[in-house]
């Protein structure tokens, strides 16, 4: 039998499909209360004066009434409190009081119950912690907002019973409460979760039914991922940040395994959902999180587990690549990820000054371009930017009237009118990176944006954008 620290090679395979069970999810959790267990252990060590005695109230508590002691203590805050403050101990930067861990508080319920499972959560608007799990939080909900939260949570848990049995009996597993956040005006909603805070969300207000039940999934699966990650090794240490599907910001290999573990949730999710804006969603998360395994696979990061864990995910997700999808749906997902990295370039690439001029250089004396070397900018602190373009798809799928422009007409398929909209806003401005986005979109081989603009950037206004991106994309 497996200790409560340890995961068979059977378990680790399962975790990595997405098919967790319930004793492997008691396992992690247990694991998880044992790891925040040792924080406040530490705690009371790096606080000599104070520390001892709290420790050892907390020790003659759980005698007296263990299940009471051992679920607060297995409370999400709990863990990242204790994470948070033992850090700023070592620091010097930690309050000299320690608190009661154990003391009642008032905290609104969600539940929902349907065919036999329930969902019960605490929905935390109050805790000191709550700002702890990489969100600002909402202030105190008023009793409307509480009711708004709850009827959404009623709407949104039959469509995860109903279509989504096992990932909704992993959410009722591994959930303990929801801390609402403010919501991000540059975001189509906000969620995140915390390494140290394991069962806890913080979410956004959701628009609707369908985006709370894609938060709880996408959410439960970091939360898992996290636990896994505090027992074994996926990824080797080190290593240069690299391009995710999901972030507009570069990301670690453990940040792109943590974003394709939790959209292969989200993507089971759209895959039954119906109509054309579930397919658009269902197809490019499919292909997003099927390259980013693969990516992950072939660039030597991982572990011998992390390889198995991974390919377990992989595995889960090839049938979906060949289920067939509503056209439209299907071409504008492909759009919209080849969009993704596209923007993800122009943000975070800057091409070699020196290589600029000189292809700026060959440009003018039409010879053939040369290497165009790239570097990581420093980063913009902001890892999710509104795109208007995929704001417009979305809402076009949704039955709306595309936008007029460049952008409408790449939504309706108008390649040729939408070419000519992206050059026209690029002649007017060279530096505007959303037309040279939506240029790549319809320019085939167009895949290096950043050089087309920095090219254009060093010859000054004597560098017509199509002409240069024409003249990168010649077959040599």
């Amino acid at each position: 039998m497996p200790s409560p620290l340890a995961l068979s090679d059977a378990e680790l395979v399962a975790l990595g499909a997405g098919r967790a069970g319930r004793a492997t999810v008691d396992r992690l959790r247990r694991a998880e209360l044992g790891r925040t267990m040792l924080l406040l252990r530490e705690i009371a060590r790096a606080a000599p004066r104070t520390g001892a005695r709290w420790y050892a109230e907390l020790a003659d508590a759980e005698r007296r009434a263990p299940g009471r002691v051992r679920a607060a203590l297995a409370y999400p805050l709990t863990g990242a409190w204790a994470a948070h403050h033992l850090a700023a101990l070592r620091t010097g930067d930690a309050a000299a009081e320690l608190p009661d861990l154990l003391a009642d508080r008032p905290v609104r319920r969600l539940t929902a119950a349907r065919d036999g499972l329930t969902l019960d959560l605490a929905l935390d608007d109050a805790a000191p912690a709550r700002g702890l799990l990489g969100l600002p939080p909402a202030g105190p909900l008023g009793d409307g907002d509480a009711e708004r939260w709850q009827k959404l949570l009623a709407e949104a848990w039959p469509l995860l019973v109903d279509g989504h049995r096992p990932w909704a009996r992993l959410v009722a597993d591994v959930l303990v409460c929801v801390v609402p956040v403010r919501p991000d005006a540059g975001a189509r909603g906000i969620s995140a979760t915390s390494a140290h805070a394991f069962g806890g969300v913080a979410l956004s207000e959701p628009a609707d039914a369908a985006a709370f039940a894609a938060g709880l999934l996408h959410e439960t699966q970091h939360s898992v991922l996290n636990a896994v990650l505090h027992l074994i090794d996926l990824v080797e240490p080190g290593g240069e940040r690299g391009y995710s599907p999901w972030r507009d910001d570069p990301r670690p290999a453990t940040g792109v395994l943590h974003g394709a573990y939790a959209y292969l949730a989200v993507t089971d999710f759209w895959r039954a959902g119906p109509g054309p804006a579930a397919a658009f969603e269902f197809a490019r998360r499919r292909s997003a999180v099927a390259a980013a395994a693969a990516g992950l696979r072939a660039d030597g990061r991982l572990t011998a587990a992390g390889e198995r864990f991974t390919a377990a995910l992989a595995a889960r997700v090839a049938p979906w690549l060949d289920v067939p999808v509503d056209p439209v749906a299907g071409r504008l997902a492909a759009g919209a990820n080849a969009d993704h990295r596209a923007c993800w370039r122009l943000r975070n690439l800057a091409v070699d000054p020196a290589a600029a001029r000189a292809l700026a250089a060959a440009f003018a004396a039409g010879d053939p371009p040369g290497p165009a070397p790239v570097a990581l900018r420093p980063a913009s602190g902001r890892a999710l930017e509104r795109n208007p373009r995929l704001d417009a798809a979305h809402a076009y799928l949704a039955g709306g009237p595309p936008p007029p422009g460049p952008d409408g007409a790449w939504l309706r398929g108008d390649v040729a009118a939408a070419r000519a909209g992206y050059v026209a806003r690029l002649r007017a401005d060279p530096g505007d990176d959303h037309a040279w986005a939506g240029l790549s979109l319809v320019t085939p081989g167009l895949d290096r944006p950043e050089a087309a603009a920095a090219v254009c950037r060093a010859a000054g206004p004597d560098a017509d954008p199509p002409a240069v991106a024409a003249w990168l994309t010649a077959p040599a």
